[in-house]
Parts: C-alpha cells; sequence; structure tokens
C-alpha cells in the first residue's frame, strides 16, 4: 500500500489541491499527505522492526542542514516567522527517508521516475493551453479567469491574493506584453523548476524503454518551460545540457549520442533564431535591463547581510525583515537566490551542508552513470542547482518535494549491486 500510495504522490504533487483549515491560512495539501505518509510508513517500519534511515553522507548533510535552521531560530528577530518556516521544512524533508526505503530495487525508482513524468506532462499540456489562451480569448480575460477559478483552486485565495499583489506573470517581450506559462504553480518560475527537473527524465525514459511517447513527452515539458520565460530555467537547462555533454558523453552509445545532438541542434536553433524565447534568453546578459538591474541590487543586499551575520544568519524566515523593517510575512521579500537565502539566514556553515548534500547526490548518481535513470537524476539535480543561483525555491510545496524525492534515489545510487 506504502508503494502505491507513494506513485500516487509522485503524479499528483503538480496538482495539489490546496485546504483552507482557517481564514487567512492556505495549506498545501502536499504536506498533510507527507506527514501521514510518514507516520504510516514508520508505523509499519516499527511494527516490522525494520526502521531504516541509512548511514550515508547524503543524510549527514540533510540533519546538519536541519539542525542548524533550527539552531537559527535563537537569533531571529521574529520567531513566530522561523517557526512557520521550520514547520515548513519539517514537513516536507520527512519524505526523503520514505522515499529512501520505499525506492530500494531499480524497478520500483523507474516506476516513481514514470509517474513524475506523467504529472509533469499534463501540467505542461495545461500550461501550454493556459498560454495559448491569451491568443484566443485575449490577455485580460485570460488573466481574470485563472486569477479568479484556476489559481485558488491550487494555491488558495490567500496565497493567490499574494501572487497578484506582486505579478510576475506577466512579461514584456518586443514591447508586447505576454502572460507566460504558470498552470498549477504560483507563478512560472516555479513552474520551469519543475519542468526543468524532469526533461532529462522523460529523455531517460525514451532512451531507457525505446517508446517513442516518451520523446513527445520529453519535447512537450521543454516547450513548456520555454513559455514561462523564466531566464533562471534557460540557464538550468543549459547547464543541464553542458553536464550531459562534459559528463556523460562518453558512456553514450553511438545511436544516443545522435539523437542527443539532434536535441542539441534544437535548442541552439531555439537560442539563436529571432523570437520571443531567443529575446527573453539574450535579455539575461544585458545588465542594464530592469529587471536585472533590481536583481543586481538584491544580491547585493544579501551580500551585505551574510557578511554582518556569517555564521548563523539572521534566523530562518527572518531575512524580509532585514530589507523592510515593516515586511508582512507574505511579501514576497527574498534574495532570489536558494543560496544567498540560505546564507543570510542560517549561515554559510549551513550553505555549505546544502552543497555538500547537492553535490553528494550528484557524484552518487553519477558513480551509476551505467544506468540512464542514474545519469538523469544526476541532471535533473544539476539543473536544480543552476537555477537555484537566480531563484528561490527551497519554500515550495512542489519543488522541494520533487528535489527531496530525487534526492531519495540517492540511496539507491550507493547501495551495492549485490543487495538491489
Amino acid at each position: 500500500m506504502l508503494d502505491k500510495l507513494l506513485l500516487f504522490f509522485c503524479f499528483y504533487l503538480p496538482f495539489q489541491i490546496a485546504l483552507n483549515p482557517s481564514a487567512g491560512i492556505d495549506l498545501a495539501s502536499s504536506r498533510i499527505f507527507i506527514l501521514a505518509l510518514f507516520f504510516v510508513w514508520l508505523a509499519e517500519s516499527l511494527r516490522r522492526k525494520m526502521l531504516r534511515i541509512g548511514g550515508s553522507k547524503i543524510n549527514f548533510f540533510i540533519l546538519g542542514f536541519l539542525f542548524l535552521s533550527l539552531l537559527s531560530v535563537s537569533i531571529a528577530r521574529n520567531s513566530d516567522w522561523s517557526m512557520r518556516k521550520l514547520l515548513f521544512l519539517f514537513s516536507i524533508f520527512p519524505l526523503y527517508f520514505v522515499v529512501a526505503d520505499l525506492v530500494n530495487t531499480k524497478e520500483k525508482m523507474l516506476k516513481a521516475v514514470k509517474c513524475l513524468v506523467w504529472g509533469g506532462f499534463f501540467v505542461a499540456i495545461l500550461g501550454i493551453f493556459q498560454f495559448a489562451f491569451q491568443f484566443v480569448f485575449g490577455l485580460d480575460a485570460t488573466y481574470i479567469f485563472w486569477a479568479k477559478y484556476v489559481s485558488p483552486l491550487f494555491l488558495g485565495a490567500n496565497v493567490t491574493a499574494a501572487v497578484l499583489k506582486n505579478p510576475s506573470w506577466l512579461v514584456s517581450v518586443s514591447g508586447k506584453t505576454l502572460l507566460r506559462a504558470i498552470a498549477t504553480f504560483p507563478d512560472p518560475h516555479m513552474l520551469s523548476f519543475f519542468l526543468g527537473m524532469l526533461v532529462p527524465f522523460a529523455l531517460g525514459l525514451f532512451l531507457k524503454l525505446k517508446n517513442k511517447l516518451y520523446l513527445v513527452i520529453f519535447f512537450t515539458l521543454l516547450f513548456a518551460d520555454l513559455l514561462t520565460f523564466s531566464r533562471g530555467g534557460y540557464l538550468g537547462l543549459f547547464a543541464g545540457a553542458a553536464g550531459a555533454f562534459s559528463l556523460l558523453w562518453n558512456a553514450l552509445k553511438n545511436k544516443h549520442k545522435i539523437k542527443i545532438l539532434g536535441v542539441a541542434i534544437f535548442l541552439c536553433a531555439l537560442t539563436l533564431i529571432s523570437g520571443p524565447i531567443s529575446e527573453r534568453f539574450f535579455s539575461s546578459f544585458n545588465l542594464k535591463e530592469g529587471s536585472n538591474q533590481g536583481r543586481i541590487e538584491t544580491w547585493k543586499k544579501a551580500g551585505e547581510i551574510i557578511i554582518n551575520h556569517p555564521v548563523i544568519g539572521v534566523g530562518i524566515g527572518n531575512y524580509p525583515l532585514e530589507i523592510s523593517a515593516t515586511a508582512d510575512y507574505r511579501d514576497p521579500i527574498y534574495a532570489h537566490s536558494n543560496y544567498l537565502d540560505i546564507a543570510a539566514e542560517t549561515g554559510l556553515v549551513n550553505l555549505f551542508l546544502w552543497l555538500g548534500f547537492s553535490g553528494s547526490l550528484i557524484f552518487a548518481f553519477l558513480a551509476k552513470s551505467k544506468d540512464v535513470l542514474f545519469s538523469c537524476a544526476a541532471l535533473s539535480i544539476i539543473i536544480f542547482s543552476a537555477h537555484s543561483l537566480v531563484e528561490t525555491s527551497i519554500y515550495s510545496p512542489i519543488i522541494l518535494p520533487i528535489f527531496l524525492i530525487i534526492a531519495g534515489f540517492g540511496q539507491l545510487a550507493q547501495t551495492d549491486e549485490k543487495n538491489i
């Protein structure tokens, strides 16, 4: 039963319905699902007297990260905000231990990857249709419909209201305003994170199973990712492509090399051919562009906070108060970088633990790179890590879970083949 619940969760992740336990509070249903799954797994493990959490380096980095996050509360200016962020982390991270135990064979990993990819495929289709609707029904009508009827279902009324106060749904390209692909996500950047991490797995399933349907899914995920117009997402995709060429090229068979070269040529064509996607990509390198200047200024402020509070940060969840003393909890004030946010709120040591966590996963997967799915898992973490340079996603109830599901595969990657 637990295996099936986990597979369902992998598919359900991008479509989770928002819960509203009380006025003013929206709760992602994934948090309830994860805790329920964890406690059932824990009870079943204790009943069988087979509680396995492993003793790998990955576990060390996870537990160290959570401990220092907890410790940072002691110096937080607003402990209530810290506790809310901690409750989020401690309601999501148990997923890693469940996946690490349950996904203990390559067959189970294959099933989990399939469920993730199919869930990603359907949300990508939704994002493509949502983007296309503006050319049929008009931008304003599509925007209003999504804000009034779709987003509240998946985000909750309060989160939707907060998102709309500081909208990132629109983008100006060649002087024309477009509604970016967002689907069930609060903003296009989180959708791009999610789709980007699944792109390697879709291609991997095609290479492993020789099923052309997964090649269609691969291009669908890629196309929807491009329609988010997330420059961080583009950065992640190019980092993943570079990782594939530099780390895995020699291990691939010639027929696979030809297929991947074809995909690479397609991506380069999209980048070089004049159009909204290429214009958005090249604007990333224009330091005079408005949003780029704002991002650079944000990074400078985060850097100053880190210099002033290098050891334990300013307290988890308290970064906004360092920027504005009158900030509200839902104000979207963050460093626009997972790494800067971690360092500013919980200190440089915790940042090194997070980097150790991600790095250990990549090396563990590459050690088993003869299996294409482990190669894809390494590329997925690389894409996530590159995108994390310019966006904060660790407090997303969708992005952190998918990252931890993939991280859970790392325990299998470190298992001796004889024991699989």
